[in-house]
């Protein structure tokens, strides 16, 4: 591998796997380091600091923006969250690859804030078979299913803005193809 890390951007809809492939990506490469987002939200129980997201205040996050400190960050529920630029540059200069799993407007945003990131979309198999992952839960309301599968819609519609698209049908393989794309196998 380069002396330099790779900073790698992971993001598809919900459902489709993002949470599964990278527990096991990090399992099988322990060398990579998964970024951790700042957030304004409080802590929950069981989070750390640094660990689980770094906590700010709104104004400490609002300082952090202005700065160019984010590579990304959006507002949600009237909390917002985002990435911090220092430690993932720390990481890449100390040639660790790191990954970015985060949403698509997030990413849209890396490709302002850190151009040279490879981004990869996670897709399901079939519109239907994400459908049946995000009902298979057994969490949602179905009100709350049916925004996901709007918000999923919209998702896959942007594949093609992607460096690379993996299909999430066989975990192995959805594996093997993110470990190429982030140049963790010997070719």
């Amino acid at each position: 591998m380069a002396d330099n890390g790779r900073l790698t951007v992971l993001t598809g809809p919900s459902g489709v796997g993002k949470g599964t492939l990278v527990k096991r990506l990090l399992d099988q490469h322990p060398e990579i380091w998964l970024s951790v987002s700042a957030t304004t939200r409080e802590p929950r129980g069981g989070e750390d600091e640094g660990v689980s997201y770094f906590f700010h205040s709104r104004d400490a996050f609002e300082s952090l923006v202005a700065a160019g400190g984010l590579l990304e960050w959006a507002e949600f529920a009237t909390n917002c969250y985002g990435t911090p630029r220092a430690p993932v540059e720390e990481h890449l200069a100390a040639g660790r690859p790191v990954l970015l799993e985060i949403e698509l407007e997030g990413a849209r945003q890396v490709r302002t804030s850190f151009p040279d990131a490879f981004q990869v979309f996670l897709a399901p198999p079939s519109f239907a078979e994400l459908e049946r992952r995000i009902r298979g839960r057994g969490t949602d309301t179905e009100d709350s299913i049916q925004r996901r599968l709007a918000r999923a819609r919209e998702e896959l519609n942007a594949q093609n803005e992607f460096d690379a698209v993996v299909i999430n049908d066989d975990l192995d393989q959805a594996l093997k193809q993110l470990e190429t794309h982030m140049q963790l196998l010997a070719l």
